[in-house]
């Protein structure tokens, strides 16, 4: 520097020889930093291309970052990633390749510090957290600094299906498994949930007690029935307790995010396990039948199976009667097919009601010979001078159906003949 005198004049500093001290390349040399294959540098952006990005650290030459070094992201853009004049840490691959340059990777050196932390995170049992940057098989990939891999299994208190809305959401996880060898860092977002919420979930199935009605939105359909969110927990539907008639599949029954009515069975404090029933909300339609129907009734029914026994018969919503070989005709028969097919539609009269074990004696032969019809037929029946049961007066509908069919060219019924479907006393 120069200096100033009493009044103020800048003279300047004299340049004499040898001012440097020392060669004039030697100055130059001095001012660049060494480095060394593996080293951890920081440096300035100072360009940012399609491909690669430059970074100022101090060296004869520029380091150059290539775009897939620059985050564990896959296809990234570099413009998301760095910005022009930002600071950031690399870490060296190679001081000169091929092509003379030096080669950097930001990734790496963010793996490095990662790694220190993801180590004293995993000894104190403590939580990571980031974002889901990708669905790969069997799970997510979470960015922890590194990739962090959270099976499907692990990422709720139950296995979920779809994965993709989790991708851009921050999730928090254990370390359940770390090999730096290896490259392998696995997580559970489970373990975390069931540490955070476990107090919430003991008070909930505390006060969650066996006969208890409670509303429900269904949450997963599976094989084997259906889970519903009491709003604290899941409890099981299994596929028996759907509903009263029988279930091929679940999905028949229920969809997810139906709402539903459901009575607690039982609560297994040990397993944290809730289960449920959506029948037991509905009624029995045994019950209903009993209530309603008695024997020495005629009752109009679809033939569903045929036996070498008999003939099964379906005369309510998920009610079937049993029509043994004795009871369908007045002559002896060798087998149900002679009298009977299956999806055949005739009246039986029940001849037994056993609601304790869910039974129903049927008889063909015994309604051939009239009866009492139950309830539900009356209003479409009257019984005539002979005590035949014929259409009722109010079957409007019935009484249209034929004129049109008159009207159109049909012939009238022969004398002593009734319709379709009227039981004959």
């Amino acid at each position: 520097m120069g200096s100033f005198d009493d009044e103020g004049n800048y003279t300047p500093r004299q340049i004499v020889a040898d001012d440097l001290g020392m060669s004039f390349a030697e100055a130059i040399d001095g001012t660049m930093v060494e480095v060394e294959d593996g080293q951890l540098v920081n440096g300035t952006v100072v360009k940012i291309d399609r491909d690669e990005v430059l970074l100022d650290i101090g060296y004869k030459s520029e380091g150059v970052i290539p775009a897939r070094e620059l985050s564990i992201r896959n296809d990234v853009n570099p413009h998301e990633i760095v910005s022009i004049g930002e600071a950031i840490e690399a870490l060296v691959l190679t001081k000169e390749d091929k092509e003379g340059r030096l080669l950097l990777s930001k990734k790496r050196a963010q793996y490095e510090r990662a790694w220190g932390t993801i180590e004293k995170i995993k000894e104190a049992e403590g939580m990571v957290e980031g974002p889901v940057i990708e669905v790969v098989k069997g799970g997510l990939i979470v960015d922890i600094g590194l990739r962090g891999f959270l099976p499907a299994s692990l990422v709720e208190l139950r296995r979920v299906r779809d994965l993709a809305p989790y991708v851009g959401k921050t999730v928090q996880a254990k370390i359940i498994e770390l090999d730096k060898n290896r490259n392998n860092v696995v997580l559970s977002r489970r373990a975390f949930l069931e540490e955070t919420q476990k107090e919430s979930r003991d008070s909930f199935l505390t006060n969650l007690k066996p006969g208890e009605i409670r509303e429900g939105t269904v949450s997963s359909v599976v094989s084997f029935g259906a889970f519903v969110d009491l709003g604290g927990m899941d409890g099981l539907i299994h596929v028996s307790e759907l509903s009263w008639k029988h279930v091929d599949h679940p999905g028949a029954v229920v969809a997810v995010g139906d709402p539903v009515t459901v009575q607690v069975l039982d609560v297994d404090f040990d397993r944290e396990r809730i289960s449920l029933s959506l029948k037991a909300t509905q009624q029995d339609p045994w019950q209903e039948f009993a209530g309603t129907h008695e024997v020495g009734q005629l009752v109009y029914g679809r033939v569903t199976k045929l036996v070498q026994f008999g003939a099964f018969v379906q005369v309510g919503d998920g009610i079937e009667g049993l029509v043994h070989i004795s009871e369908m005709s007045a002559h002896h028969i060798d087998s149900p097919e002679q009298v009977v097919t299956p999806g055949e539609e005739l009246w039986v009269k029940i001849i037994d009601l056993d609601l304790a074990r869910r039974r129903i004696s049927l008889s063909i032969k015994q309604a051939a010979e009239g009866g009492e019809l139950a309830e539900e037929y009356r209003q479409h029946f009257a019984v005539d001078e002979q005590g035949n049961w014929t259409a009722g007066p109010d079957d409007a509908e019935r009484e249209a159906a034929w004129a049109e069919y008159y009207e159109a060219g049909g012939e009238p019924p022969a004398e002593g003949e009734y319709a379709e479907g009227q039981p004959e006393a």
